[in-house]
């Protein structure tokens, strides 16, 4: 009984320091906005003039954030931003292209590694005693799901940590990613991220970058797409409501699949960029503090190329410190419905624990001109990976 109660303990401990999951709660439908007509040209890479696989995202000055009365608060104000060009992946890093790394470089994921006490400790209450070593075992969180319907505020009830899981295998050692090279890698953290971004001679984008990268050319829309949620009844994003027929975040038929889709599966934004929205979170470069935009408000002129703040807050998050460390991801997933979460807008952001992998949280990378210039020059260029 109390070797019972030491794992029940542990498994809530690790839990806990994926607060990470501080999806936002809701339960109407996002106010619209206006759209701007703009057409932005699509201008991709061919690997001679630009980098292939990515999209050229022109500079600009753009409204960050979003003001509708539906918006969360860490989303307001919306204030003006100036971003530099850059190239950026048109979709998700994908399993094959995850897998070249691994096997170039034979880079093990924090999901395969031994947790560590020091990463953990951050992102527990004050006093939290350390667990038994026996306990600290490689995983990962894994969506389990639900069989009824149950308290939306309370996400221990869908979300398991599972010894075993990892980007090989995202829901656990009896899980694979066989005939699934072209989706989105999951179960990476921050540090993975990076270390696959630096390899390849690129980098994380800023969440400003990001952002206008969504926006796809359209000013203040919702979505990257526009205001409608699915235009003629068309399905824009792999979300919950897309391919689900029961409430967030009850599973019943083990048919209905629940997870990734291959990228490209649905349309691009105006910039030709793919699953801005749905399928699964992405990664940012900057520290996560709710009030970040309100920092960036206060300046008389527009931010050029804001790279976010210096540290992390978050007093939304009841499972974790305040000050415990997050890094922005943005996107949504494909666990985003209607009544829960509506992250698959252009302006939602949330804070996650940079130290875990999760089953819905992959990345995307971006690239500089003078970062393109310098692979060309190199006898193996990134065009290559």
């Amino acid at each position: 009984m109390k070797q019972r109660l030491k794992i029940g303990w542990a498994a809530a401990a690790i839990v806990a320091a994926a607060g990470a999951l501080s999806l936002y709660l809701a339960t109407t439908t996002m106010a619209q906005g206006p759209a701007d007509a703009r057409t932005p040209v699509v201008k991709l890479g061919d690997g001679r003039s630009g980098p292939a696989g990515m999209a050229w995202i022109p500079a600009s000055e753009f409204l960050m954030g979003n003001d509708h009365k539906m918006s969360q608060p860490n989303e307001r104000p919306a204030h003006p931003v100036r971003v530099s060009g850059f190239w950026m992946d048109v979709h998700h890093v994908t399993n094959a292209e995850f897998r070249r790394f691994v096997e170039a470089t034979g880079y093990v994921t924090t999901a395969e590694q031994k947790p560590r006490w020091e990463d953990l400790k951050p992102q527990l209450p004050p006093g939290t005693p350390r667990p038994d070593d026996s306990l600290l075992v490689p995983g990962a969180m894994v969506f389990v799901g639900t069989e009824t319907e149950v308290s939306l505020r309370d996400y221990t009830r869908w979300w398991r940590f599972v010894a075993g899981a990892d980007w090989r295998h995202p829901q656990g050692p009896g899980s694979n990613i066989d005939g699934k090279d072209d989706h989105p890698v999951v179960q990476v953290s921050y540090d993975d991220a990076q270390a696959y971004a630096r390899w390849a001679g690129k980098r994380l984008p800023t969440e400003a970058e990001w952002e206008l990268a969504a926006r796809g050319g359209l000013e203040q829309a919702t979505y990257a797409w526009g205001n409608e949620l699915a235009p003629n009844g068309q399905a824009m994003a792999n979300i919950w409501d897309t391919r689900q027929q029961q409430p967030f975040p009850v599973v019943k038929d083990e048919k209905v699949q629940v997870g990734t889709t291959a990228v490209g599966s649905f349309s691009p934004n105006g910039y030709g960029l793919y699953d801005m929205a749905g399928n699964v979170w992405q990664w940012t470069a900057d520290w996560y503090r709710a009030d970040a935009f309100q920092t960036q408000a206060r300046y008389r002129e527009p931010v050029q190329d804001p790279a976010g703040p210096a540290d992390s807050f978050d007093p939304d998050d009841g499972n974790v410190p305040q000050g415990a460390p997050k890094r922005v991801t943005r996107g949504g997933s494909f666990l985003c419905s209607d009544t829960y979460c509506i992250s698959y807008r252009a302006s939602a952001r949330r804070g996650t624990d940079p130290f875990n992998g999760m089953s819905h949280l992959g990345f995307r990378t971006v690239m500089t001109t003078a970062q393109w210039q310098a692979a060309q020059a190199r006898p193996q260029s990134v065009a290559s990976r």
